[in-house]
């Protein structure tokens, strides 16, 4: 035998039982799958946590999400004290509900009880009141007192989103006391960037990075190296704005304080990166009409989510379509106007959303305000308008050369030029108005800006040729 086919059997006697379980491309393997779930059927506790042993808790939701619904809780329950809690933090509400409900209430106080605060929270936050609260009660003092202490805090809050496990040191501290505690104490978080100085109120007195402790001299005190230009978060202050501070100034790690000013936890880089993603996704859906749908829903939980939109949107179209029934006549006399009409409408639609989302997003991001709007609404009038001549010139030609009627090519021009310029102030007057007014421009803008740009091309367009042919 040679050496290569010694090594050929070497590996192939140490091969895994079960095929890998990502694809080349990413994607989760569907022979995988199978594999595990031949496993789930056979009740084979052993092989099932081997196979899901060298999962990451984000691969494990993916896992869970693939399964079958009747599979799921059979896997959960195979796994036993080998499932890792925070992988319903990556699953859809719809199957992490679903696993919460079918769960006893003892196991589920466990696993909330080993995984991170932050963690425990956003899962018990989906359920109603008084079975979160059972749960609660099951669990040990001290993490059910900071449990409901987060619960207390507003819904999308940095109080529901902080860790409170943190390092706090007083400052007369040196920095060989600060390293040996750090050595000693076995209720430290199990990942930290920075450590908070505070006084004996436990107000927030300032930060020192793990670099600065790691170059320090022991004997150096903690309040010779503390940076008291401290960025600190209001525990009810929504999420977003915190994800802002993060964004603004390159955090990773900052200080929560309560109303009276104490520190009370910390939000790390990983769970903003989870609200930037969530309130992005929320943005998107809802620009989209589609509420807060997910993938796992049900047919007519997808129809109660976009049916009211849609109605909406009814209501919108046949507003236009009553502005072109006062143009029947005219468009019995000239069918090219029903021809090109639509090409009118769906440029103006086109632009002002184009204009809405610029608005939207920098409406979300704060970056639109009293000192750049005016700026703001000047230039998307002049985009407009300038548009509105360039598609003009274009679509007047082919009009023209099309129907062989160049006066038929200038007044879709024209009509062409007003759609575009109402598409532009249309496009962010009224998520603007919408704004103010409380409403979140995100929801509502779309229907509006299309009802505006169909009204405005339909009028505009065989108002101006109906006067032009004469055809009223």
């Amino acid at each position: 035998m040679t050496d290569a086919d010694r090594i050929v059997e070497a590996e192939e006697e140490h091969a895994p039982l079960h095929p890998e379980w990502r694809e080349e491309d990413g994607r989760l393997s569907h022979d995988w799958v199978e594999a595990l779930r031949q496993q789930i059927a056979a009740d084979d506790a052993e092989q099932v946590r081997e196979m899901m042993a060298p999962l990451h808790e984000a691969d494990a939701g993916d896992v869970i999400e693939a399964l079958p619904r009747d599979e799921r809780l059979t896997l959960v329950r195979l796994l036993g004290d080998a499932f890792d809690y925070s992988t319903l933090t990556e699953v859809d509400e719809n199957v992490r509900v679903e696993l919460l409900e079918a769960l006893p209430n003892p196991e589920l106080a466990r696993g909330m009880a080993e995984i991170d605060h932050d963690d425990a929270v956003y899962i018990l936050e989906d359920m109603e009141e008084p079975d979160r609260d059972a749960i609660i009660a099951l669990m040990p003092d001290f993490e059910r007192l900071a449990l409901k202490r987060s619960l207390d805090f507003p819904e999308d809050s940095a109080g529901r989103r902080m860790q409170t496990d943190f390092i706090a040191l007083p400052p007369f501290w040196t920095i060989g006391h600060a390293i040996d505690y750090m050595r000693s104490a076995d209720d430290l978080p199990t990942e930290f960037f920075q450590l908070y100085v505070v006084d004996p109120g436990y107000n927030l007195i300032g930060t020192v990075p793990l670099d600065r402790i790691l170059r320090s001299p022991r004997d150096t005190k903690i309040e010779d190296i503390t940076d008291e230009q401290v960025i600190q978060v209001d525990a009810n202050s929504d999420q977003e704005e915190a994800a802002r501070l993060f964004e603004r100034y390159d955090l990773i790690e900052v200080g929560v304080i309560d109303e009276s000013h104490r520190l009370v936890g910390v939000l790390t880089v990983d769970d903003i990166v989870d609200v930037i993603h969530e309130e992005a996704d929320e943005d998107i859906r809802r620009l989209a009409g589609v509420g807060d749908e997910e993938v796992s829903d049900s047919v007519w939980a997808a129809v109660r989510s976009r049916v009211t939109w849609l109605l909406v949107n009814l209501c919108t179209a046949i507003l236009a379509s009553m502005v072109i029934g006062l143009f029947d006549a005219s468009l019995e006399q000239m069918v090219a106007l029903a021809v090109l009409m639509p090409i009118v409408a769906s440029m103006g639609g086109n632009a002002g959303t184009q204009t809405m989302t610029v608005t939207v997003r920098a409406l979300s991001t704060q970056d639109l305000g009293r000192f750049n709007m005016l700026r703001l609404i000047r230039r998307e009038t002049l985009v407009g308008a300038i548009n509105g001549i360039v598609f003009a010139l274009v679509l007047g030609v082919v009009a023209a050369l099309w129907f062989s009627n160049p006066a038929l090519g200038v007044v879709i021009g024209l009509a062409m030029i007003v759609n575009m310029l109402a598409a532009g102030i249309s496009g962010i007057l009224i998520p603007l108005a919408l704004d103010r007014l409380g409403i979140d421009p995100a929801i509502a803008s779309s229907a509006f800006v299309t009802t505006v740009t169909d009204v405005v091309g339909f009028f505009a367009f065989l108002g101006l040729a109906a006067k032009w042919f004469g055809l009223m």
